[in-house]
């Protein structure tokens, strides 16, 4: 692959830490969430920073698909919902994804063609392909 762009960031202290990205933007503490055993509070976790990044890739990847099929979008919605849990048979963790994906004023089909074509263009999805369970959820208008 020809790399178009790079994105940098520092993790130090693990996940109640500190994050931070080469230009400064990201510059914030971690904590562990209560959830989990942590001190959870104000601060942000890997598990959201994965979760906002997913949801804004898989509507540039709508957006895509929508204007291969010439169909306007009107106030697209994606919410990333990223889950953490114990490995039922070995040792350590695992994620799993539901996205739920809102196109206001789309007929169910084309908007459940340009999700499942969103679904094969995102970077996001792709990596994740076959390595978390990705649930999509259409949301009726």
């Amino acid at each position: 692959m020809e790399t178009l762009y790079q994105a940098i960031a520092t993790a130090t202290g693990g996940r109640a830490g500190h994050v931070k990205s080469d230009d400064g933007l990201i510059d914030m503490k971690l904590e562990l969430p209560s959830d989990l055993g942590g001190k959870g509070g104000k601060f942000t976790n890997p598990e959201q920073l994965f979760a906002a990044g997913y949801s804004a890739c898989f509507g540039s990847a709508l957006e895509a698909a929508a204007k291969k099929h010439k169909v306007k979008l009107n106030d697209v919605e994606v919410t990333a919902t990223i889950g953490i849990g114990k490995h039922p048979e070995e040792e350590g963790f695992l994620l799993n994804a539901v996205l739920d994906v809102y196109l206001p004023g789309i007929d169910m089909d084309t908007a459940e063609t340009l999700v499942e074509e969103a679904h094969e263009l995102c970077p996001y999805s792709r990596a994740t392909r076959d390595n978390i369970d990705v649930t999509l959820n259409l949301l009726e208008d």
